[in-house]
């Protein structure tokens, strides 16, 4: 590796900066040092390394109103922003809820050895706090059940953008303190119910963007944010409202592992984390402002959770550029939250580019990005977040939390490829995609850089998306919307997934052998 054999001038430089400190050439021969090989087998991976696919309660369940179940935020924001979506919304989605044992034997035909999904908090407990719903219970330990039956890991995700819509009228939710203590009674309910089965456990999805578009932007559920950082802001403060959802995101999951660790621990041996928004970032130019603005942005994304859980604060700069609208992180807290984890959980796509933009920090009113002084930029000359810019990126997060974090347990829970939601099933460039970053983490593997254990892809189905509905689709497997039986159509990324766990190894130019299925004996439809 390239990085290992800088010059003394490097060794002098904290961690942070050393991957930025490049001009941009060097960059991109780093980058072509660690492509993605190109011919692998799921042999090359280590044994107990687990390879699956993943979804969330409401993207992919369905029955919004049927046994007990109760709205929560994303309900409400879907039907406030239904413009958005066509009028679209999740309440019927795939249908999982119904389908569950047709989707785990499709999951059985593809090869999956894992399903990550995430618990509908209003499905289990419906007012959020008090009585648990036997019909959302019953539901939970029949997929629970499925999956184990077929030989198929469960890894959930206690939240996904959705609380119960009860505790967001009491007490704005995430903003109140009052939710570490129902978040940890809601966690012990699925530590005392599912625990014997369920070895891995994720408290929250994506914190970090969670706080980002649920706060300050309004992207995402519950959909507070402030003028002008937002384009329809009811309420909310963009300034203030996502460092305290960050602050109460991190005392709450960090509450739920003291409890699994002295309640659960010793009879359930199982493994709890928090996910994070993982992006990798260069500068936009080579420029001394766009490489410093670039280590900030690494910090607001990354660092902004990390640093807490490893050293029990936020960064420097964090502190430094929020001041008094962020919290501070009590003695006690501290103490709480630092090593509150047994893995991280990264949600990877893409990497992004970082402009200077230091003159939002002289602005009297700030956000998060104005606080990070940097303009987030697909690529340079390109203003589309579908440019494919490579899977060397993923490579470059795991060094960094190698170099800076002392390379933690880490599981990639979310990394795929957006397209327009067509019909077809031949989507040659998510093969192509899913390819290259798998290559890529095992070249990380190789190298000694990554301590991941395992690879989920984004998404098993298509389903709801947060950012358009059904317009764009993730899943390797398509769900016709059109039919009443919401029949699973398994799409060409499927067969190649499905190769490539059965231990066949496929290059980039036999993908079409995959589509005509003349490679191994997988069948594939090329289109609807």
């Amino acid at each position: 590796m390239m990085s290992k054999q800088r010059s003394s001038f490097f060794m002098h430089i904290p961690p942070l900066l050393q991957l930025l400190l490049l001009p941009p050439i060097l960059l991109l021969f780093m980058a072509l040092m660690v492509s993605a090989l190109d011919n692998y087998t799921r042999a090359d991976f280590p044994a107990d390394f687990v390879f699956g696919a993943g979804t969330s309660a409401y993207q992919v369940e369905g029955a919004a109103f049927e046994d007990g179940r109760a709205p929560n935020i994303w309900d409400t924001f879907v039907r406030a922003n239904k413009d958005n979506y066509n009028g679209a919304t999740g309440d019927i989605a795939c249908d999982e809820y119904h389908k569950y044992k047709e989707d785990v034997q499709h999951m059985v035909d593809t090869g999956l050895e894992a399903y990550r999904f995430s618990i509908s908090w209003s499905r289990l407990i419906p007012s959020g706090s008090g009585p648990v719903n036997p019909k959302g219970l019953e539901y939970y330990n029949n997929l629970i059940d499925e999956l184990i039956m077929h030989g198929i890991q469960p890894h959930v995700t206690l939240y996904h953008m959705d609380t119960p819509q009860a505790l967001e009228d009491e007490y704005e939710g995430w903003l109140s303190r009052n939710m570490v203590k129902d978040f940890t009674a809601y966690a012990d309910v699925c530590f005392k119910e599912f625990g014997d089965r369920v070895l891995h456990w994720t408290t929250i999805n994506e914190a970090n963007s969670l706080a980002i578009g649920g706060y300050d932007n309004a992207l995402s559920p519950p959909g507070r944010c402030s003028l002008p950082f937002g384009l329809v802001c009811p309420k909310g403060n963009s300034s203030t409202e996502p460092y305290i959802a960050a602050h109460n995101l991190l005392l709450a999951h960090s509450s739920v592992v003291k409890l699994y660790n002295k309640k659960y621990k010793a009879t359930q041996h199982g493994f709890v984390g928090l996910n994070i928004y993982a992006p990798w970032f260069l500068p936009y130019t080579n420029t001394t402002e766009d490489l410093i603005a670039t280590q900030r942005a690494i910090e607001f994304y990354i660092g902004w959770f990390l640093h807490p859980l490893v050293f029990g604060d936020y960064p420097d700069i964090i502190k430094k550029n929020a001041g008094t609208r962020i919290p501070v992180l009590t003695p006690h807290e501290s103490k709480l939250v630092k090593g509150s984890f047994d893995f991280i959980g990264l949600n990877h796509y893409a990497t992004f580019y970082i402009k200077d933009d230091t003159s939002s920090l002289k602005m009297e009113i700030r956000d998060i990005n104005a606080d990070m002084g940097g303009s987030i930029m697909y690529e340079p000359g390109d203003s589309s977040q579908d440019q494919d810019n490579g899977s060397s990126g993923l490579y470059e997060v795991l060094e960094y939390l190698k170099k800076v974090y002392a390379n933690p347990p880490t599981y990639i829970h979310e990394n795929g490829q957006r397209t327009v939601r067509d019909g077809t099933l031949n989507d040659t460039e998510r093969v192509k995609y899913m390819h290259a970053y798998i290559g890529t983490l095992l070249d990380a593997l190789k190298n000694g850089v990554s301590n991941t254990k395992g690879y989920f892809f984004w998404s098993f189905l298509d389903g709801f998306e947060v950012l358009g509905g059904y317009e764009y689709a993730f899943g390797l497997l398509y769900v016709d919307l059109n039919d009443k039986q919401l029949t699973r159509y398994p799409k060409l990324s499927a067969h190649w997934y499905s190769n490539f766990l059965q231990g066949r190894s496929i290059r980039t130019n036999e993908i079409t052998e995959v589509v005509n299925g003349t490679f191994g004996s997988s069948k594939s439809q090329a289109s609807q």
